[in-house]
């Protein structure tokens, strides 16, 4: 299972943190990504982190603004988000794919089969 945890109501220029929490299983290398979906549009992607960390992709909206990392020991994935604007405003999902090399990420929804319930974030202007 996934839960996602940290969202809640900012204003513009803040940061907050989310944070991705596994349980349930015997961990295999799994990466994770972060999407967002606001009203009336599509998910998008956010930003990924392969199992070692070492690899990371973002959407160009954010990039130079979120930075994901994880910490494999805790299970944790997390999104740290700085300089939000309105737009940033959504429910933000994590997801995560198991069957990954220690390498890999994915930036589409179809590669990711387990999602966590997600959470709100809403930035006011």
């Amino acid at each position: 299972q996934l839960a996602e945890i940290g969202g809640g109501l900012v204003q513009a220029g803040d940061s907050l943190r989310l944070s991705c929490a596994a349980s349930g299983r015997g961990f295999s290398m799994f990466a994770v990504g972060w999407f967002r979906q606001s009203l009336g549009k599509e998910r998008e992607f956010v930003a990924a982190i392969s199992w070692s960390g070492y690899t990371t992709d973002y959407a160009d909206f954010v990039k130079g603004r979120f930075t994901v990392s994880r910490d494999n020991a805790k299970n944790m994935v997390y999104l740290q988000m700085s300089s939000l604007k309105p737009e940033d405003t959504a429910t933000y999902y994590c997801a995560a794919n198991f069957a990954s090399s220690g390498s890999q990420y994915y930036s589409r929804p179809t590669d990711y089969d387990h999602w966590g319930q997600g959470t709100q974030v809403t930035v006011s202007a």
